[in-house]
């Protein structure tokens, strides 16, 4: 576990109440992946409701679970604190469960999925590299005309224009998946090779702003099908997607 303070200020809201407004947040990374915001228990303007007993962390100690009420609202079982841990920084800091919450904010600019990590970075880059994408021998997507993203701990990530991607082999999906760093997707399946490959392909249609270099452009999953640049066959990569 590591735990880090933010300069930012960090806001929550439930049914258009403030429930935290903190220029104290603490990041604490519970799993590897990215963070989450602990606040001081001073900056939470919401009623606790003790609820009982959490589970318990190895890392952290024992816990106690809350819920949060605010004009009305509340969210059952959404705060937790561990006012006996270990971790001398925790004992007054209460971890708010981010999809109970209806917006969060860091400054005025609204934050989605979980806190934007610190180290994590995203860069998108335009490439003349010849991409080409091949599912069961057949090629859905070729390009000259990519767009490169990099992204801290994933792999390479190549988006083509639709106009180079055969979409008539693709099916729109009832997926939708978020990220904070580049917004909300869309997915299609693959009919190739005597078979409909789901949720192999996604999109952004009007990503974060950070994002904006891929609007509308086709990305594939490199860990379940072949890509080929400059004609070299890619590795597929192991990721918590393969």
């Amino acid at each position: 576990m590591r735990i880090e303070r933010s300069g930012k200020r960090v806001r929550a809201y439930l049914g258009g109440r403030v429930v935290v407004d903190t220029v104290r947040p603490s990041l604490v990374w519970e799993v590897p992946y990215y963070p989450a915001y602990y606040v001081p228990l001073a900056d939470v303007r919401a009623d606790l409701v003790e609820v009982g007993p959490g589970e318990r962390s190895p890392s952290r100690g024992e816990s106690t679970t809350y819920t949060i009420k605010v004009d009305g609202h509340e969210a059952a079982g959404a705060a937790t604190r561990y006012p006996d841990s270990p971790v001398e920084e925790l004992r007054d800091l209460v971890r708010i469960t981010w999809d109970t919450m209806d917006a969060w904010f860091e400054e005025d600019e609204e934050v989605f999925i979980h806190p934007r990590s610190p180290y994590a970075r995203i860069d998108i880059l335009p490439s003349s590299r010849h991409v080409r994408v091949e599912v069961d021998g057949v090629t859905v997507a070729e390009s000259g005309n990519a767009r490169l993203l990099f992204e801290t701990g994933l792999p390479t990530r190549y988006y083509l224009p639709k106009t180079d991607v055969r979409m008539d082999l693709l099916e729109p999906t009832e997926t939708s998946t978020g990220c904070p760093y580049k917004g909300f997707a869309e997915y299609w399946a693959i009919r190739a090779g005597g078979g409909l490959h789901k949720d192999l392909a996604w999109s952004y249609p009007t990503p974060l702003p950070e994002s904006e270099r891929v609007a509308g452009l086709v990305c594939f999953y490199n860990e379940k099908l072949d890509i080929f640049v400059d004609g070299v066959l890619q590795e597929r990569p192991k990721t918590p997607f393969s």
